[in-house]
């Protein structure tokens, strides 16, 4: 890997650090926000949806926005709005000001996912994109992880203001956003003109860019099965913990623990889809995710909790597949609106699947609902052998 690769690289994933750090930590803040300004359980929820529909109404706008004016430059600006959203959050003097703030972040982190993505799938074409995603995508976690484990440490452990902690966030973003500016400055993020891309790739560049829609139709189906498998036993899996006997201060780091795998997990995935390749790796990440969801359910608590970091590794890690495989359905100068896509489908399943999961839930019990989503993820098998199907079509064609 070159200089220059790797300076991009790295960039990205600084980028993809702080932002899924700043949207993660939000976790932390609610109840804290809840007992400041005396909030309903409704009035948080709606908190936590509204940094999520600004994130699924931004990205494909941003996306396309990128084709016209420079991607950095856009990166930049989305990174100083992230941070500028919470420093406001920090001095919010009532429920509105919060939302305000809150949804002004979201529209931040709205930029990060499409524009970054699409950066990395150009600065590596060809070998070795699979597995820069992967990269990329662990770094996501570890921004989670880094950030809400901070903020709980500094608000628990020391006693500290949550104020503290999103000021922090704030400014961490803000000079980054510059940093931005300094490292990516001689990026080049897409395709140039037409003349640059194929002669069959030419046919399809000024539309959508996708170069097999019944192949695309596959890959966003699956994606959204994936993300709401995801999100939901995420949603859920402390209060599973509960119901198997743990306090509530263990259960609340059963998502920290998963998370920990799936971190380890993105970048084992998509170096594995390199090598067996993209529907065969998704079929067996997603079959592992099922197999372990129901070992979990059924195994004594101990070996349960034990076994959350090895089921975050397939849980999450199928993700650097899933979105590896956008540069083989579309052109280069199209990537970004095409992880655009792709990311925004993941936005709406995170908002609607803990609802779904919740009414089920209420209805029967959380055992119900981890049975319900391991056997949805084993929908994505079918459809992972049309993917195959359109793929190998794909490389036929093209």
């Amino acid at each position: 890997m070159s200089a220059y690769k790797k300076r991009i690289l790295r960039t990205c994933c600084s980028i993809h650090l702080v932002h899924d750090g700043l949207t993660d930590m939000l976790y932390a803040l609610l109840p804290l926000l809840r007992e400041a300004f005396g909030l309903s359980y409704a009035e948080v929820a709606l908190v936590r949806s509204s940094h999520r529909l600004a994130v699924a109404v931004f990205q494909i706008p941003v996306s396309i926005l990128s084709e016209r004016f420079e991607p950095r430059i856009l990166l930049a600006f989305g990174t100083l709005i992230a941070g500028i959203g919470y420093l406001g959050l920090s001095s919010a003097a009532n429920y509105m000001a919060i939302l305000v703030f809150i949804f002004l972040s979201g529209c931040g982190a709205g930029f990060q996912h499409p524009l970054s993505s699409g950066i990395i799938s150009n600065t590596f074409p060809n070998s070795g994109q699979r597995s820069a995603l992967g990269i990329y995508n662990a770094f996501g976690d570890i921004g989670k992880m880094s950030f809400l484990g901070l903020t709980v440490f500094a608000t628990a452990h020391l006693g500290l203001s949550w104020t503290l902690p999103a000021n922090g966030a704030g400014l961490v973003a803000i000079i980054l956003a510059f940093g931005i500016l300094i490292f990516l400055k001689q990026t080049q993020t897409i395709v140039g003109p037409l003349e640059n891309v194929s002669l069959q790739d030419a046919s399809v560049t000024k539309g959508w860019g996708i170069k097999d829609y019944n192949g695309f139709y596959v890959l966003s189906a699956i994606a959204a099965i994936d993300s709401m498998t995801r999100t939901g036993f995420l949603t859920f899996v402390a209060f599973l913990m509960i119901e198997k006997g743990f306090t509530i201060e263990w259960a609340a780091s059963a998502v920290f623990v998963t998370t920990f795998g799936g971190m380890c997990g993105r970048y084992a995935v998509g170096l594995i889809a390199e090598r067996l390749g993209v529907a065969k790796t998704i079929m067996l990440t997603e079959i592992a995710t099922s197999i372990l969801i129901f070992i979990t359910l059924v195994v004594p608590s101990l070996l349960a909790f034990l076994l959350l970091p090895l089921l975050g590794v397939f849980l999450n890690g199928t993700s650097s597949a899933i979105y590896g495989t956008v540069s083989d359905l579309a052109v280069g100068n199209k990537h970004s609106r095409i992880f655009g896509i792709i990311y925004t489908l993941g936005s709406i399943c995170g908002i609607i699947a803990p609802f779904l999961y919740g009414i089920l839930a209420d209805r029967f019990d959380i055992e119900t609902v981890m049975v319900v989503a391991a056997l949805t993820i084993l929908l994505t098998v079918p459809l992972c052998l049309k993917l195959q199907h359109r793929l190998e079509h794909l490389n036929r064609q093209y």
